[in-house]
């Protein structure tokens, strides 16, 4: 790991405070992802959402000694036992420090861009070098301003090769990269329409992407594609720089000459310099042939030996691109995370476990790091130090290495040669209402491991993206002013998503409100350890005791509410206890009318118990422009009324009448906070190209069969046959949410990216659908809805509204969430 003293960096980055001249090991970015305090350095980054800066006193209380702050920042006397530069930008600062550090390594580094697969490709080079070579590479996929930065951080003296990605999503970027990374080699792997909306043109993104490349020594690329070659031959790189071109349909550098399928594997044979090579690759799908002979390109490229090349192309690993979070056995919470098996991904994954606070208790199993680089004893010690940091309560260590080193963990564990032994002796551990992480390098087999814990359920799945989620959240708080609170509606069980891992993540994300529609809800948030605050929309008259006794915050819409709530914070004991006051502007739903707003306030005034946190309405049509006149006389009813109910408490109070649409389409009605919904779960009647899909429901073939003309498929004979034709049995049907109406040709389903008509009536927990002429298997995967058949669609075809759909999911259906 990098060493630098504090001193140094304040040389490279700004002007320092500097009160010890202590070692710096690690950057950090992120307040969350703390590791270990003494040796770490945090940048205050500023940004549209969340500025750095808040969070300092924070990360001073838990040992952080170091920080890069903005000019402009005020450092108190509480924090002043501390070491401090200051800089104009803080990104810059870290981009300065990581360029500098950067010019250290003489070695080749290995840059890769491109829309699609760039971590693919990175980790199968990683794979065919990591034999004999020690490799520094990105974690996961960091591409970005900050993640480039922080994966060169990685480099040392030691390392044979770095290989890092590069993504960009505006002009301007990759130069920026382009100085962090330094790269001797390039690949470019492709051009598509990902993050197209800051570019003019596909040839502008191309020409951006191209800087990366200014100063290489070798561009690899496919010459195939056009855009491509055309953007160099129009001398988009400086003369300097070698190109190696591979192709499928004519001469270049490495030329394929034959692909070869069998069952799971392909066999390519390529010409380099007249001679003939042949490598084999466990895929048969068009983009992971296209990836492995970017490798093979670049492998060469670098001199492999093609003995080498053809045994680490055999055995290429399928690249987990998420980790997973699952229900598991015995009310657990189940996380997979096999994708990057390095400390950096153990302390991201760590973190995402320590999220999951429904569960008190939180294991570990974990299995020998491979191909690190780092002496073993130093890398242990290291992990060691990291779990105990993120209090894990159990560790379960599988390999050689971790049983060898097994002294060095001071919390409770288990050590185990390898996954077949700990298999053996699964029965003697408990795992019972816990969270797992499950962190294994592949060849430790951990899906054999995934496969016991796993809850075992019907095929039928609801998968949730927790990264589009947090994508959406941004989208929306970057319309916001900064002033402006969010507030994030979860009822419903989050729109069919899932209660408590959907409220973790914003919990994560440090939301400021979460809106239920009932006590019960917010009672299970509570209890699954979420710690923001939380309005009850619709509270039932009786469960104000419950409301009190789990610190929830209670809509007032009516007098007999308020009287009944005031009654039972008295008899509680309470002082002053939050309530939020709730206007009847024009929905006509529940709430207080403009007509009642004199006694209202009499009864606030009056009442020493309660106090009231904000006020707030529903625009009845926010999402429909042809009535955007009632919503202007909606939003100026309720400034007056808000007005008049803030003057007689005589303190200050929130206010908020915006939903989804509304944040989108009246901006200047913010106010003091919003609420955030359908927005959240990839919805928009107004900018869903901005929008990413969070949720997909997916099943599988059961069974094929061919039904004859004449027959009939379902029950009351509905599906009525004039040829004969192939079906498939999909085990979802109106029990899982599947809604009847779909059925007899009115609703589709997606497989091998052709849609599909459903046959017959829909069955309880089954339906039909007719596959004749595609090519397909029992087994293979069916999209009901997702990225590329949004649930909008699906509500066009039902005459209803996303809503609807979502949360008509039937809770039998298994719920994953995953992110990269």
């Amino acid at each position: 790991m990098p060493e630098y003293n504090i001193s140094k960096i304040a040389g490279i980055t700004g002007k320092s405070l500097i009160r010890d001249n202590v070692i710096i090991r690690l950057l950090l970015t992120d307040s969350r992802r703390l590791i270990s305090p003494a040796d770490t350095i945090f940048f205050a980054l500023e940004g549209g959402i969340h500025d750095g800066h808040d969070y300092i006193k924070d990360l001073f209380t838990k040992g952080v000694r170091a920080f890069v702050i903005s000019e402009t920042y005020e450092i108190t006397k509480e924090l002043s036992d501390a070491n401090y530069i200051r800089t104009g930008n803080t990104l810059e600062a870290l981009q300065q420090l990581t360029r500098y550090h950067r010019k250290s390594f003489q070695n080749p580094v290995i840059a890769i861009t491109g829309s699609n697969g760039k971590t693919i490709v990175k980790e199968w080079l990683f794979h065919c070098l990591s034999v004999d070579k020690n490799i520094a590479r990105s974690p996961k996929s960091y591409n970005s301003q900050v993640g480039v930065p922080l994966s060169v951080w990685l480099l040392e003296q030691d390392n044979d090769l770095g290989i890092f990605e590069a993504g960009i999503s505006q002009p301007g970027e990759m130069e920026k990269l382009q100085e962090i990374i330094q790269p001797t080699i390039g690949i470019l792997t492709n051009i598509g329409e990902a993050h197209q909306e800051n570019f003019i043109s596909l040839e502008q993104k191309t020409d951006e992407k191209l800087k990366l490349f200014t100063n290489c020594d070798t561009l690899v690329y496919c010459q195939d594609h056009e855009l491509i070659n055309t953007r160099i031959e129009n001398k988009k790189l400086p003369g300097q720089v070698k190109l190696f071109k591979w192709s499928f349909t004519g001469k270049a550098d490495l030329q394929i000459t034959n692909i070869g399928k069998e069952s799971n594997r392909t066999l390519l044979t390529g010409i380099y310099r007249e001679r003939s090579y042949n490598i084999e690759i466990p895929f048969t799908d068009k983009a992971s042939i296209e990836n492995a002979v970017h490798v093979w390109a670049a492998l060469i490229c670098l001199n492999t030996d093609q003995k080498l090349i053809t045994s680490q192309m055999s055995s290429l690993p399928p690249v987990a691109m998420r980790l997973e979070i699952k229900q598991g056995i015995n009310n657990c919470t189940l996380i997979n995370d096999s994708y990057n098996s390095d400390i950096n991904s153990l302390a991201i994954a760590l973190d995402t476990l320590n999220m999951q606070s429904q569960h008190k208790e939180k294991s570990l199993i974990l299995s020998d790091l491979l191909q690190t680089g780092r002496d073993k004893q130093e890398l242990y010690k290291s992990i060691a130090e990291l779990v105990k940091d993120k209090k894990i309560d159990r560790l379960i260590g599988i390999g050689n290495d971790i049983y060898t080193i097994s002294g060095k963990f001071e919390i409770s564990g288990y050590f185990y040669k390898n996954t077949g032994e700990f298999i053996e002796r699964i029965s003697d551990h408990s795992f019972r209402d816990e969270a797992i992480l499950l962190k294994g390098s592949r060849q430790y087999e951990f899906e054999k491991i995934s496969a016991i814990l796993e809850q075992k359920t019907h095929l039928t799945r609801l998968e949730i993206n927790l990264d589009a989620l947090v994508h959406n959240l941004h989208y929306y708080r970057s319309l916001l002013e900064a002033k402006t609170r969010i507030m994030v509606m979860v009822k419903a069980f989050s729109y069919g998503s899932g209660s408590y891992e959907i409220a973790n993540m914003l919990q994560f994300q440090r939301t400021d409100y979460l809106g239920v529609a009932f006590v019960d809800e917010g009672v299970s948030l509570r209890q699954a350890g979420i710690t923001i605050p939380i309005l009850v929309m619709s509270p039932e008259l009786g469960s104000y005791d419950q409301i009190i006794k789990y610190q929830l915050e209670p809509e007032i819409y009516s007098f007999r509410s308020l009287e009944l709530f005031d009654e039972a914070v008295r008899r509680n004991q309470e002082i002053s206890y939050p309530v939020h006051i709730k206007i009847d502007t024009g929905m006509h739903r529940l709430g207080f009318l403009e007509s009642e707003v004199y006694a209202l306030c009499a009864g606030l005034t009056k009442s020493r118990n309660l106090k009231v946190i904000s006020v707030f309405s529903n625009l009845a049509a926010s999402d429909e422009p042809v009535h955007d006149d009632f919503s202007r006389i909606q939003i100026e009813r309720f400034n007056r009324i808000s007005d008049r109910i803030i003057k007689a408490l005589g303190y200050s109070v929130l206010r908020h009448i915006l939903n989804s649409s509304g944040i989108e389409r009246f901006p200047d009605a913010q106010l003091d906070m919003v609420r955030l919904g359908i927005g959240l779960y990839g919805a928009s009647s107004f900018n869903q190209a901005k929008l990413k899909n969070v949720s997909s429901l997916k099943s599988t073939i059961s069974q094929i069969k061919k039904v004859p003309a004449d027959e009939t498929v379902g029950y009351g004979r509905m599906g009525n046959l004039n040829k004969e034709i192939t079906i498939g049995i999909i085990p979802i049907g109106y029990a899982d949410g599947l809604n009847r109406r779909l059925g007899n040709e009115n609703g589709k389903f997606l497989i091998k990216n052709k849609f599909i008509p459903i046959i017959g009536n829909i069955c309880m927990d089954m339906c039909m659908v007719d596959i004749s002429g595609i090519d397909v298997k029992e087994g293979d995967e069916v999209i009901l809805f997702g990225d590329d058949y949004p649930v909008s669609e699906v509500a066009r075809q039902l005459d209803t509204i996303p809503y609807e759909i979502l949360t008509g999911i039937s809770g039998r259906v298994k719920r994953i969430y995953f992110h990269e």
